[in-house]
């Protein structure tokens, strides 16, 4: 076999190259294009990545009414490093991710069937909402009282600052779910563990603690290996019922599903804060669905910044900084999407199927405050000598709010 020219050799390698690229292209998205830039502005001739400007359209073609700058207010856990063990894995988008993220953080973590993650607890309060599948959780009290439950999607739990509690997947399939921590700056690593305290305790004050020889404590598992490792399905729920011990009087989970939704011609809101899910109380949610075309309307929260995770579909929220500052970000299944407080905005499905996503706050109450509805409150004559808009404007005030508008 003869052997290559430096001259074939290059133009094969070059070849090559072109067609790898052309393959992943066309194995992410066989309808990618150059994005068609408008007159304005001119055409890109530097280097390029087309799938993120199919992504972000508002970024790269922003409206004619964005203006000025703000901060990154999306972020996708499809970019978060991922931490993997014997039984699931998990990834987190915080402060370090999303820098304007100062008062929430996410995380999004997989369990197998029977996968564990290790008794634990934090410092932060701990939300979560289960996206896939079926868990166990549990949980001690500050009064002795235990808690069990078995969670599928669309639940909710919460664990306050200092509660300890475990996370198990269950059969078939285990479980996905996300994490909220009222803390933006918080870290998996900072999470205290079970195995962590016992490595680092000497074994005399183990065996003093529990009765036991030191001797017991010689092959202690490595915390490492512990944070989510593989386990063995549990039977039957009432089958890990305590014996002898004092149920919890708290209620550490929440069906939110089976709250009665608001429930409009664009689309259904349910809201889930202290007031529906009393231990709840450091994050009120509200979980929003859109059907195609619909908005979220054009509102603010005057409570804190909302924090946002999108469940499916595609969509696009424009936001309003005040002193001539806004900015349109596109967002898509996976997104983490921010607001800091009390900037007006709107959310709308610019997809062909439903946009659903969480509304986060780190309160004990949900609140927001429609535009529509303030201005149809407001003395008319006011307002006409504000906006200089006719009568077609002021008739079609609501005085009602009306979370979903669709624009008929």
């Amino acid at each position: 076999m003869h052997s290559l020219s430096r001259r074939h050799f290059m133009a094969f390698a070059a070849g090559g190259t072109v067609a790898l690229a052309a393959g992943r292209v066309h194995a992410h998205d066989a309808t990618v294009q150059a994005h068609p830039y408008p007159t304005r502005g001119g055409s890109d001739p530097g280097p390029r990545d087309p799938i993120r400007e199919r992504e972000n359209p508002d970024l790269v073609n922003p409206p004619p009414t964005d203006s000025g700058t703000l901060p990154n207010l999306r972020f996708s856990f499809s970019d978060a490093h991922v931490r993997k063990g014997t039984g699931g894995w998990t990834r987190q988008v915080t402060q370090r991710e999303l820098g304007v993220s100062t008062t929430i953080a996410g995380v999004d973590m997989r369990l197998n069937a029977g996968g564990i993650r290790e008794l634990h607890w934090h410092k932060e309060g701990e939300w979560s909402y289960m996206l896939y599948g079926k868990a166990r959780i549990t949980a001690l009290d500050a009064d002795g009282g235990w808690f069990i439950d078995d969670v599928g999607v669309g639940d909710l739990w919460y664990f306050p600052p200092g509660v300890p509690h475990s996370i198990q997947g269950l059969g078939p399939d285990g479980c996905e779910f996300l994490l909220a921590f009222d803390d933006g700056n918080f870290d998996e690593d900072s999470t205290f563990l079970l195995s962590d305290w016992f490595k680092h305790l000497p074994p005399e004050i183990l065996a003093k603690n529990f009765g036991v020889p030191a001797a017991t404590f010689a092959t202690l598992p490595a915390p490492e290996e512990e944070y989510i490792f593989a386990g063995n399905v549990p039977g039957a729920l009432a089958a890990d019922a305590i014996r002898g011990g004092k149920k919890s009087a708290r209620v550490f989970s929440h069906r939110m599903m089976a709250q009665k939704p608001i429930t409009l011609a664009g689309g259904t809101v349910r809201i889930t804060d202290a007031s529906t899910f009393p231990i709840s109380k450091t994050i009120a949610a509200a979980l929003v669905e859109l059907q195609p075309g619909a908005m979220r309307e054009l509102h603010w929260h005057p409570n804190n910044d909302e924090w946002q995770y999108y469940l499916e579909g595609e969509g696009r929220m424009g936001v309003f900084a005040a002193s001539g500052q806004a900015r349109t970000f596109d967002y898509r299944a996976g997104d983490v999407g921010y607001v800091p407080f009390a900037m007006g905005h709107y959310i709308e499905n610019t997809g062909t199927t439903p946009l659903r996503f969480l509304e986060l706050f780190k309160s004990d109450r949900y609140a927001d405050i429609s535009l529509n509805q303030w201005l149809a409150n407001t003395p008319p004559a006011l307002v006409e000598q504000h906006l200089h808009l006719d009568q077609t404007f002021m008739q079609a005030l609501n005085k009602t709010k009306t979370p979903i508008v669709t624009g008929d």
